[in-house]
């Protein structure tokens, strides 16, 4: 299936892309929210799970509100990398690794939760997702789906085979993302690169749109050229520098002056 081959809802503020699958539906949840973010539900027999979090009261409300007027049997969350939005159908089930959840409530996932709500303010919902149901193995079925499961050093990556999808943290073949050093870059590189032997089709993340293997591609030279670039250079103030002069229609200049302070630590 091509990436701009879906029906688009218009909600109260975000906007639903529909991928049908025919017995499997993808809805890809753009929330328009003050930080991009995106999530999807899965959807198969009348019943449905999600995949992260709105985290946002407004977008959590219309997306309840999606739900319903599906008349969708809510299965539970499957949360990675975003933990907050814990407010979101309150009760329901949430899958988790044990590395996730640390992250979230522990690590480097509670950290930025917790930059946001002070950034934020009441709009934001702070609140942190219970694991209810930790994921133990490799794999994880909900609705009759099942997902691969593959554990990062933050959270994990799911796979989900019947529809050929792939989810991951960041992609974004024209964004700035984060990248912590060269070991990092060649870490990711091979991760796109092993979607492409698979011949993934579509590749899901928490901060873009949907996209394909051409994006993949582009991405991966694009940290190629990080790492080029982070030879030439000696600084961070330099590195920056010459990665906007390299890649100058490229946005997320946040994460590219985290990216920065990685390959270049101050001593």
């Amino acid at each position: 299936m091509e990436k701009t081959q879906f029906t688009s809802v218009q909600l109260s503020k975000g906007v639903m892309e529909i991928y049908d699958f025919g017995s499997v539906k993808l809805h890809a949840f753009k929330t328009n929210d003050l930080i991009s973010d995106e999530c999807f539900l899965v959807e198969k027999a009348g019943s449905c799970f999600m995949i992260e979090s709105p985290c946002f009261f407004d977008n959590i409300k219309e997306l309840e509100k999606y739900i319903s007027d599906k008349g969708l049997k809510y299965e539970g969350a499957v949360i990675a990398y975003h933990g907050a939005g814990a407010s979101f159908m309150k009760g329901s089930k949430v899958y988790s690794t044990k590395n996730a959840d640390d992250y979230n409530h522990n690590g480097g996932g509670a950290g930025l939760v917790s930059k946001f709500a002070g950034a934020f303010g009441e709009a934001f919902d702070k609140s942190i997702y219970t694991t209810t149901d930790f994921i133990e193995g490799d794999s994880l079925t909900i609705c009759g789906v099942e997902m691969k499961i593959t554990r990062t050093q933050e959270a994990f990556d799911i796979f989900i085979p019947e529809i050929n999808v792939v989810y991951t943290h960041m992609l974004g073949h024209d964004v700035h993302s984060i990248v912590a050093g060269a070991a990092h870059a060649d870490a990711l590189i091979s991760v796109l690169e092993s979607y492409i032997q698979k011949k993934i089709g579509l590749v899901l993340t928490s901060h873009y749109v949907v996209e394909n293997l051409d994006d993949v591609k582009m991405k991966i030279e694009y940290l190629k050229g990080l790492k080029n670039i982070a030879v030439k250079n000696v600084d961070a103030a330099g590195f920056k520098a010459a990665v906007q002069s390299a890649y100058p229609k490229y946005s997320g200049l946040n994460y590219l002056d985290m990216s920065a302070g990685m390959f270049f630590p101050v001593k």
